[in-house]
């Protein structure tokens, strides 16, 4: 999509060039039936596949937030939200094919919104919509929310339905307001903060994992000193953690203030070891409480073992019983970790 017009001057033999918005429709394009150049995204409709028990559900694509360190809005376009009756026909056949867990995706996912005449149907609509009608699916998951995106009404929702998972992957990037207004995220470091606070008021019992880089133009020691400090205060159970990595074509590429990569990776190094600690002890925390689990797979180290995952979206692994198979969801005791993995048992043993 970003270089499809220098890519056809620079090579005038091709005749088409397509980017990720146009997987869809190759062969329509390659026929003549469609013209590349028309904006026309299509929804793949399913990522099922058969015998799984989760599966994604895409229901928005594209971003209209322009991240200064981000790629995404010029290769995947302005955003697009499907059909919320496409939407809710695939979750039907994802439960009558006996899957369990689905996870709404999209780059922007709480933005999601479809206009049809004068009504708009938003986000926290569709998706109480959608647990309204799931019977037999136990857990909806949503990936990648934008922070400043999370209405009193989604956080609301959150809280009441039961079908939401009690795990919230939201992506925090810094802790520093200074780098998040370079960053162009549009939120604070005190409004990230309240919005956790927001949401654990709603549910104490949910879970958070997060995105975070270091070393992004200007980022200072107490810059970073700000994002560990957050994330002390907020205790993440996980954390993707990478170091600033320019970009051609964003905005970040030309912000004065570059940091070296060694000072990049130290801040790296250093934020990981301080997550490590987090997670330990809060996993260590869990250790003796009882946790309903998807049973996944047999385990490859040992197939007398199956692992699984809580609803808060942590691996277990625990020794077969009976005629427990994949697709099942039981309730286990968490009785130990080996590394950040739990160990479960069955009740009655």
């Amino acid at each position: 999509e970003r270089l499809g017009d220098q890519l056809m001057q620079d090579a005038p033999a091709v005749d088409h060039v397509l980017g990720t918005n146009d997987k869809q429709r190759i062969a329509a394009i390659l026929s003549g039936a469609s013209d590349e150049r028309e904006p026309n995204y299509q929804f793949t409709q399913s990522y099922y596949k058969e015998g799984q028990f989760s599966s994604f559900v895409p229901i928005m694509n594209g971003c209209n937030n322009f991240c200064a360190y981000c790629i995404v809005p010029y290769v995947r376009g302005r955003e697009v939200s499907r059909d919320p009756q496409s939407i809710y026909d695939e979750v039907s056949r994802l439960e009558s094919s006996q899957v369990k867990q689905i996870t709404l995706l999209g780059q922007n996912v709480n933005s999601y919104q479809y206009q049809s005449g004068h009504e708009i149907l938003r986000f926290p609509e569709l998706l109480s919509h959608i647990a309204s009608k799931c019977s037999t699916i136990r857990w909806i998951r949503f990936e990648s929310p934008h922070p400043k995106d999370f209405s009193p009404e989604l956080v609301d929702l959150i809280g009441k339905e039961p079908k939401i998972a009690r795990h919230l992957h939201i992506p925090l990037q810094s802790g520093s307001t200074k780098i998040l207004g370079l960053m162009n995220r549009r939120y604070t470091a005190e409004s990230f903060i309240r919005l956790i606070g927001d949401l654990r008021a709603s549910d104490p019992s949910l879970t958070f994992t997060t995105d975070v880089m270091v070393g992004f133009p200007q980022e200072t020691e107490e810059d970073f000193n700000e994002t560990l400090a957050l994330m002390k205060e907020v205790r993440f159970l996980e954390a993707f953690m990478y170091y600033f990595n320019p970009r051609e074509g964003t905005k970040a590429v030309e912000l004065a203030g570059q940091i070296p990569a060694d000072i990049r990776l130290e801040r790296l190094s250093r934020l990981i070891e301080f997550q490590r600690k987090i997670t330990a002890e809060e996993k260590q925390k869990r250790v003796g409480s009882i946790a309903d689990v998807l049973v996944e797979q047999p385990s490859r180290r040992d197939p007398s073992s199956y692992l699984a995952r809580t609803e808060q979206n942590d691996m277990v692994v625990f020794d077969q019983k009976g005629s427990v198979r994949p697709g099942e969801i039981v309730r286990l005791k968490l009785t130990g970790l080996k590394g950040s993995t739990f160990v479960g048992r069955f009740l009655e043993e």
